[in-house]
């Protein structure tokens, strides 16, 4: 097998996959996530750690909450987003439709309205039926659906309001800022402004940005909010510019990474955007040098350390790379993708004790981290020697991807290789099942 493996295997091609949504794992980029949103979590009263951050790779301006404690923020949002109150705001809107009960209203409004067109069609039957005449209930037919479709339109319009003043309320509990909401609605007027002015807004389901902007405005005037900036901010603001920036070195077209971080910009955002966007582009000459002056500049910071490591491996210098890796975890331990991409390394390099240090790496991660990656680097660390768990792996990571099939088809061989006694025989039984 080669051994220049990109790390973009590691950051997006083995994601896990949700009702056909690729999800992106990387440990720097939910850290922080979860970070931002705790607050708000326990100002709208969620349990501790219940409202989990996933990361939708979709270049879409959008995010959403499902089933009230996951929230689903997309890259497109996350490189686009400029500040961490902005991003706050649009976790807190949506947070906002889960504490208006908008899901629940909108599916018994739908409920509503289906009979309220029904009943109208009804009366256009009856027409034709009593006059003789189809063309007289023809345009009551014709119209009963918009009827239904206007009403809901300006339901959820409406909710849309309300979810706004919800999350602004929210984001004062929290005391975050509010005018996070005011830079989302200025960013999306400079997106969508020029079109905006050309839709009639009665026949959309959000009303305009321009509404919007001028509603948040007067609501923030109008609460009194004790929130006041702190050197905390300056923190958050060069984390979130640097997960920003590795989002964009790593899903965006090169030439667009250099465009949006010229080699003029010495900060370290642009530092960081542009050597993974080297590492991508197989300058990993270029890609070292950028990330040493970033660990010169910060020698605490783990995530510059695994970026080495991803780099070294690529240069094919394993020692090199599992220093870089080791340096990272002694920084941040409980980091399950770094604890993957070691224990890759070290299923290549093939030291004594690599094969155990890399299973024992694995198993750490996948107690926090179910990740298909992690099933596939324990496989190969499993390997011919351990054939058994080896296969049970392999249907672990087939069945963590959805491929039941394949997932079936692993764990039979599995089982024909290990004791009925083995949990990973049992294991296998499950997937089966």
């Amino acid at each position: 097998m080669a051994h220049k493996i990109l790390s973009f295997l590691l950051f997006v091609l083995f994601a896990t996959t949700s009702w056909g949504a690729s999800l992106i794992n990387d440990t720097e980029t939910e850290r922080l996530l979860n970070e931002l949103v705790a607050p708000l979590a326990q100002a709208a009263e969620i349990p501790d750690n219940r409202l989990r951050v996933h990361i939708i790779n979709d270049n879409d301006f959008n995010a959403f909450v499902r089933g009230g404690e996951d929230v689903y923020v997309y890259t497109g949002l996350l490189t686009q987003i400029k500040t961490p109150a902005a991003l706050q705001a649009v976790i807190a809107h949506e947070l906002g439709h889960t504490l208006g009960g908008h899901m629940a209203q909108m599916s018994s409004r739908m409920d509503a309205e289906l009979k309220r067109t029904m009943l109208i069609q009804a009366l256009g039957v009856g027409l034709m039926v009593a006059g003789g005449n189809p063309s007289l209930g023809a345009g009551v037919l014709a119209g009963s659906s918009s009827v239904a479709q206007q009403s809901m339109l300006a339901f959820s319009r409406d909710e849309e309001r309300i979810a706004d003043n919800l999350g602004l309320d929210l984001m004062v509990r929290a005391k975050l800022n509010p005018n996070g909401f005011i830079d989302v609605f200025e960013q999306m007027k400079e997106l969508t402004g020029a079109a905006e002015s050309k839709i009639n807004p009665n026949r959309i389901n959000h009303p305009l940005t321009t509404e919007r902007l001028k509603n948040v405005r007067e609501r923030i005037a109008e609460i009194a909010s004790d929130y006041s900036s702190s050197a905390n901010d300056n923190v958050r603001q060069s984390e979130y510019d640097l997960v920003r920036a590795k989002l964009i070195g790593y899903l965006e077209p090169l030439d667009r990474v250099r465009n949006l971080y010229p080699y003029s910009d010495k900060s370290d955002a642009a530092l960081y955007a542009r050597a993974i966007a080297n590492m991508r582009g197989g300058n990993l000459d270029g890609a070292r040098m950028g990330t040493q002056t970033l660990i010169s500049r910060h020698p605490s910071n783990p995530y510059f350390y695994e970026l080495l490591g991803d780099i070294e491996y690529q240069f094919g210098h394993y020692d090199d790379s599992v220093i870089a890796y080791e340096k990272s975890l002694s920084l941040f331990p409980d980091a399950p993708q770094i604890q993957t991409a070691l224990a890759l390394v070290l299923t290549e390099r093939h030291r004594p004790d690599d094969t155990s240090r890399a299973i024992e790496l694995c198993k750490r991660s996948l107690l926090s981290d179910p990740a298909p990656l992690t099933y596939w680097v324990l496989s190969r660390a499993y390997g011919d020697d351990d054939a058994g768990r080896r296969d049970w792996a392999m249907a672990e990571f087939y069945a963590a991807q959805g491929n039941s099939e394949r997932a079936s088809e692993y764990a039979r061989r599995a089982q024909k290789k290990l004791k009925k006694t083995d949990p990973e025989y049992i294991k296998s039984g499950d997937l089966i099942d």
